[in-house]
C-alpha cells in the first residue's frame, strides 16, 4: 500500500447557525487523485478553504505527509507542503506566464529578501534556476511558447494551466485543484485531464474538486460525496455511483 499523504479526521467549520462541515473524515494516498463531489452548498469549497489555510476549522485533525498539521496562514499552507488552484483563477495579470510561476518557485527559494537586495552571486544562481525550472513547468503543462506573454492575455484553459503549473512549482506534497474544469470547453477538459493525469502518473497526489461528475468518475480513483456539509460517501468512483444516498442527492429534492 502506498504512503499516506494527507489525512483528515473529524473537520467540521460553522457560521454562525450554519454548520457548514460536520465531522468530514478523509485519507488519500501517494500518487491518488482523489475526488471531493457534492450538490451546490455541499461544503466542498468550506472544506477547501479549512484544509489551505483560509479559515479556521472548529474541529479536527489533519497529517501532511506523516505529521501533524493545523491548517492557519494560507502562506504556511504553502511551505507545509499544499499548493492549490481556485475555482475563479487568481493569477498576477499583468506579469508574464513565466513570472506568475517563478513567484510559485519562490516559496522554496532560500537566498530571501537580502540576497535579492544585494544581488548576491547565490541569489543569482538560484534566480537562474527558479527562471530555467519556471520555463520547464510551463512546458510540462503545454503552454511553454506563451513564456514572455502577460497572464491576462491567454485563453482561459491556458490561464488553468498557468495556474496549476504555478502550483507546481512549490514542490507540493499535495495538490488542490478547486474546480478547474469550470467555464472549459469540452476540448480544454480532455487536455486538462491528460494533464492532471500525466501529473499523477509522474508520482503526484491530487484533490480534485469539481462540479464535473463525469470528470472525476474517469480520473480518481477514490471519491468522497458530500451533501450539506456531511460526508455520506467514500470509495471507488463505482461504489458511490451505485450509493443511494448520492443518487438522492444528486437527483433528490432540494437539489434542482
Amino acid at each position: 500500500m502506498s504512503q499516506e499523504v494527507f489525512k483528515v479526521q473529524g473537520a467540521s467549520k460553522r457560521f454562525g447557525g450554519l454548520q457548514a462541515l460536520s465531522d468530514v473524515s478523509l485519507s488519500i494516498h501517494e500518487g491518488q487523485v482523489y475526488g471531493l463531489i457534492g450538490p451546490n452548498g455541499a461544503g466542498k469549497t468550506t472544506f477547501f478553504n479549512v484544509i489551505t489555510g483560509l479559515y479556521t476549522p472548529d474541529g479536527g485533525s489533519f497529517m501532511l505527509g506523516g505529521e501533524a498539521y493545523t491548517p492557519q496562514a494560507v502562506h504556511q499552507v504553502a511551505k507545509a507542503g499544499i499548493a492549490r488552484t481556485f475555482q475563479n483563477i487568481r493569477l498576477f495579470a499583468e506579469m508574464t506566464a513565466l513570472e506568475n510561476v517563478m513567484v510559485g518557485r519562490h516559496v522554496r527559494s532560500a537566498s530571501g529578501l537580502l540576497g535579492a537586495v544585494l544581488r548576491t552571486p547565490s541569489f543569482k544562481a538560484e534566480e537562474a534556476a527558479i527562471r530555467q525550472r519556471a520555463q520547464e513547468l510551463l512546458d510540462y503543462v503545454g503552454i511553454g511558447k506563451y513564456a514572455p506573454y502577460k497572464a491576462r492575455t491567454l485563453s482561459y484553459g491556458d490561464q488553468r494551466r498557468l495556474e496549476i503549473a504555478r502550483a507546481l512549482a512549490t514542490d507540493p506534497k499535495l495538490i488542490a485543484l478547486d474546480e478547474p474544469a469550470a467555464g472549459m470547453n469540452a476540448t480544454e477538459k480532455v487536455v486538462l485531464r491528460e494533464l492532471i493525469d500525466r501529473i499523477r502518473k509522474d508520482g503526484r497526489t491530487i484533490l480534485l474538486i469539481e462540479h464535473d461528475v463525469k470528470l472525476v468518475m474517469g480520473l480518481c480513483d477514490r471519491v468522497t460525496v458530500l451533501d450539506y456539509g456531511k460526508q455520506i460517501a467514500e470509495g471507488t468512483p463505482a461504489e458511490v455511483q451505485k450509493n443511494e444516498k448520492v443518487i438522492e442527492a444528486y437527483l433528490g429534492a432540494g437539489h434542482h
